[in-house]
């Protein structure tokens, strides 16, 4: 037998499904088919992200089913009247219909925070935003992860510090900073993680914490880290970017090597994000945190990442050589 693997609908296939089907089926059902009945798409909207938690929409027909009900029973007592009125329902009447919201969808940041950063995950409901967050305490170079982490985000977090411990020079960070503070990381959302894709985002936070510089609350990033800072590529990148729009994000930070993924994204969620693709851990720093001047951390000859702005690609030019400075060091091999 051969296994198939199928995704999960994404939100705007959920919401072609519920206007051409679900909602005519669940009005038949309810007896309204001769009934001025609407339920706009930000009503259906309301319904997929505060009611339902799903990779398919059965739970969704359900709740139409519910909303459908309620109005028969407004149609009843209404009476003869109920022939010539119209009953429309808005995303603000879903609450009326079906009580409180049991479910908080994801939203950005207010403000900047420092060693607070948005990564992006994949569960069986889809994509989400994953928080991470550096507390940097006094002690004596201990590093607590906590949050429900399996084996390999473990794994992932002692690399991103292995990281951050490379760069210490370029950083500005103090020589024996690894030996005077603990490092705490810390992901709030109580459910088990499992996945190699948090390493950057595990790195941001750190450098943020240790540096004492935000990161920027509009930015999400996913990938994975080597010891040395590059950032390899990783899966579920269309569930992680319709989560990163979903909570209104504007910057996706994604390995450069998950480019061919992008065919996969709808245009409509192309057009709206900025999506950096980023090889290096250094350019992920650059573009998350809240610097006033990266050249000075990081050097302005470095070349800029490839992006994608309004759903097309942007690729920067290479530095001129005659602008890239000598080196201060004679090559290795070179004669004295």
């Amino acid at each position: 037998m051969e296994i198939l693997e199928i995704s999960g609908y994404t939100e705007f296939e959920k919401l072609n499904i519920a206007t051409r089907y679900l909602v005519p089926r669940q009005r038949e059902n309810a007896g309204l088919k001769d009934i001025d009945i609407e339920i706009s798409e930000n009503a259906i909207r309301q319904i997929i992200h505060y009611y339902t938690m799903e990779s398919g929409v059965r739970n969704l027909e359900r709740e139409i089913g519910s909303v459908c009900r309620k109005i028969a029973r407004q149609v009843l007592k209404d009476g003869e009247e109920s022939k010539e009125k119209s009953y429309h329902v808005e995303a603000k009447d879903i609450a009326q219909y079906l009580g409180v919201p049991k479910y908080r969808p994801d939203k950005a940041n207010e403000k900047d925070h420092v060693g607070l950063t948005n990564g992006l995950a994949v569960n069986a409901f889809g994509g989400s935003i994953l928080e991470c967050e550096v507390a940097v305490v006094p002690g004596k170079g201990k590093l607590n992860i906590t949050g429900l982490l399996e084996k390999g985000m473990q794994e992932s977090a002692q690399a991103a510090m292995s990281y951050i411990r490379s760069r210490q020079k370029v950083l500005g960070l103090e020589k024996d900073f690894h030996s005077k503070y603990d490092v705490h990381i810390h992901f709030p959302s109580f459910v088990p993680k499992d996945g190699p894709s948090a390493g950057i985002t595990m790195a941001t936070s750190v450098a943020s914490a240790l540096l004492k510089i935000p990161v920027r609350k509009n930015v999400a990033m996913t990938g994975e880290i080597t010891l040395r800072g590059r950032i390899m590529p990783i899966g579920g990148l269309k569930e992680k970017l319709l989560a990163a729009h979903r909570a209104e994000i504007e910057v996706v930070l994604v390995p450069k090597e998950n480019q061919k993924d992008l065919k996969e994204i709808p245009r409509r969620v192309l057009n709206a994000l900025r999506i950096v693709l980023v090889e290096h851990m250094d350019e992920v720093l650059r573009e998350a945190l809240v610097l006033s001047d990266p050249d000075a951390l990081f050097g302005e000859h470095q070349t800029r990442p490839a992006e994608y702005r309004d759903g097309e690609l942007i690729t920067p030019e290479a530095p001129d050589a005659e602008d890239v400075p000598e080196p201060t060091v004679d090559p290795p091999g070179a004669r004295q």
